[in-house]
């Protein structure tokens, strides 16, 4: 289903030329505001694509970088016009918090999505029923449904919107016993990995517990891939959730346990055999 493009992606891609061109021109965020005679949080709030940008002021730090070719000009000032207006996750500002926000923005730009859950099954591939059942015992339900909602708006976008980004997700076995809802809502969220796992943009991989010891983390984190920027590692805690991209020495970190997990993880037939035999053991419950 073909989707406009969103107003954050407009964003993003006018932070990456204009810090680009500032870079090349090596000059500094104070710089370049006292030039335009604009206030530094002005500037910030343009580079980190947390706010529109009207045609006038990308005029002028056009002008003020020396960027006159023809085709990049208009390619920008399309950008600027459509940077304006609610991204698609704004309907549910409720239930989303500061970070999260800043994080679906990266998401919805990025190439490649690769995760790994040691607990339980990725937000990115949860039935209704599962996530409902994950969600009720810590939040009241009214709540819970928009969160699902969310969820589930979240799905087809990823999915079910050109182009689709290459999305690798490992499990470790702990993820299928652990029994989220009731056997039921078990063996269908189960049956949803299977036929996600044969979607040709998505790979399953699951670690089994045979994998023994292995080089792991403490917690589920995702690394987002984009063909024009550097990688970004989104790290989820039990008291929120944490960006971060500018710390290249701990993104290359999870990069290799991502790697080396991967290495180890079953695959193919034989991570969908362990999958079916699970849920095979969730009908007898």
């Amino acid at each position: 289903m073909p989707y406009a493009v969103d107003p954050s992606l407009n964003r993003r891609k006018l932070r990456l030329e204009l810090r680009r061109a500032r870079d090349k021109m090596g000059m500094t965020q104070r710089q370049v505001a006292d030039d335009l005679e604009w206030s530094l949080s002005k500037l910030i709030r343009i580079e980190t694509a947390s706010v529109s940008m009207s045609v006038t002021d990308l005029r002028a730090m056009l002008q003020l970088y020396g960027i006159d070719d023809p085709g990049l000009v208009a390619e920008l000032e399309e950008a600027a016009r459509g940077s304006k207006g609610t991204s698609w996750w704004t309907e549910f500002n409720d239930v989303l918090s500061a970070q999260y926000t800043q994080y679906l923005g990266y998401e919805s730009a990025a190439s490649s999505i690769h995760s790994y859950h040691p607990i339980i099954i990725p937000g990115h591939l949860q039935t209704q029923d599962y996530a409902l059942a994950l969600l009720e015992p810590r939040v009241d339900e009214a709540r819970a449904r928009r969160v699902v909602d969310l969820r589930m708006a979240r799905q087809e976008r990823i999915f079910e919107t050109a182009p689709v980004p290459e999305t690798s997700f490992i499990l470790d076995e702990a993820a299928l016993r652990r029994q989220i809802g009731s056997p039921a809502v078990m063996r269908n969220q189960l049956e949803q990995l299977v036929v996600m796992g044969q979607r040709p943009d998505v790979t399953i991989q699951v670690l089994p517990f045979s994998a023994g010891a292995h080089y792991s983390t403490l917690g589920s984190f995702v690394v987002l891939g984009f063909k024009d920027d550097t990688d970004l590692l989104y790290l989820e805690h039990a008291t929120g959730s944490l960006t971060s991209g500018n710390d290249l020495d701990l993104l290359a970190r999870y990069q290799e346990c991502f790697e080396t997990i991967s290495s180890v993880a079953l695959r193919g037939e034989a991570a969908v055999e362990l999958i079916e035999r699970v849920k095979e053991e969730f009908s007898t419950r």
